[in-house]
C-alpha cells in the first residue's frame, strides 16, 4: 500500500511540475511549437539518467525508485522511461530490440492517435 501511495504523491507532483513547464515555457515562447513538452521530456530523460546511476551505483530501497522513477518522473514525463528502457536494452546489446521499441512506439502512437481522433468524430458525428 505504501508504494501505491508513494507514486501517487510522485506522479501528482510530477504533473504539477509539467503543468508550470508549459506555463513557463508558454510566456517566454509565444509560439504554436511544445517547448514545454520537449524541454519535460529531455529533463526526464536526463534526470533519470543520473537517479539511474545512483540506483546503479548504490543499493537505494525500493520506495526511493517508486518515488522518484515511476511517480515524480511518470508524472512529469512518460519519455523517460520510454528512453532508459530502451538505453537498457542498447546496453544489453539488444540493439534490434531498441529499434522495434522507437519505431513501435512512436509510430503505433502517433497512428492510433490519429484512429481515436477519427473513430471519435465520426461516431459524435453520427450521433448529432
Amino acid at each position: 500500500m505504501i508504494g501505491i501511495l508513494l507514486v501517487a504523491l510522485g506522479g501528482a507532483l510530477g504533473s504539477v511540475l509539467r503543468f508550470g513547464v508549459n506555463i513557463i515555457t508558454y510566456k517566454f515562447f509565444d509560439i504554436n511549437f511544445p517547448w514545454g513538452t520537449i524541454f519535460a521530456n529531455l529533463t526526464g530523460c536526463f534526470v533519470i539518467g543520473l537517479i539511474w546511476a545512483i540506483l546503479d551505483t548504490f543499493d537505494e530501497p525500493k520506495n526511493f525508485k517508486l518515488f522518484l522513477i515511476t511517480g515524480l518522473l511518470g508524472g512529469f514525463t512518460t519519455f523517460s522511461s520510454f528512453a532508459l528502457e530502451n538505453f537498457n536494452m542498447f546496453r544489453a546489446g539488444e540493439i534490434k530490440l531498441v529499434a522495434a521499441n522507437i519505431l513501435i512506439s512512436n509510430i503505433a502512437g502517433i497512428f492510433l492517435v490519429f484512429v481515436g481522433y477519427y473513430l471519435t468524430r465520426q461516431t459524435l458525428q453520427a450521433l448529432k
